[in-house]
């Protein structure tokens, strides 16, 4: 609701979805070229925020980025359900996401968790991974 001049709440306004246009990244030559729209530009919104460690850089939204330091020397028992709710958390704060599941895990390595997980999006679906040391 927006305040009025005298007072009251006026509930005369409408929320309008901004354009989610932005610059595409290339990851492979490390370069920004041309523009991203609708499913690429979630794609590269989840991949950001999930390379964002949370609360380290004073530039971002204490809302943005996931949580992973926390989880080192932890033990796997609690790594992987807690790996997928830090995840889902983190991705939903982007309200192009719609919901974060089918969540598989794998140990490559010793102390390397890595989970695959599907992202429901107003535009579509996308297959994401993420690898973490634990």
């Amino acid at each position: 609701m927006i305040p009025s001049t005298n007072g009251f709440l006026r509930r005369d306004y409408k929320n309008v979805r901004q354009p989610g246009l932005t610059w595409q990244m290339q990851a492979d030559d490390r370069c920004v070229r041309g523009y991203a729209d609708g499913l690429e530009a979630v794609r590269q919104a989840a991949h950001k925020i999930l390379m964002t460690e949370r609360y380290r850089y004073i530039m971002y939204s204490w809302n943005y980025g996931v949580e992973l330091e926390g989880l080192f020397g932890q033990p796997l028992t609690y790594v992987c359900p807690e790996l997928k709710r830090r995840i889902t958390e983190a991705l939903l704060m982007d309200d192009r996401i719609r919901s974060v599941n089918d969540f598989t895990f794998d140990f490559p390595g010793r102390g390397v968790v890595h989970t695959a997980f599907t992202i429901h999006t107003i535009f579509g679906d996308i297959k994401a991974e993420k690898e973490v040391e634990v």
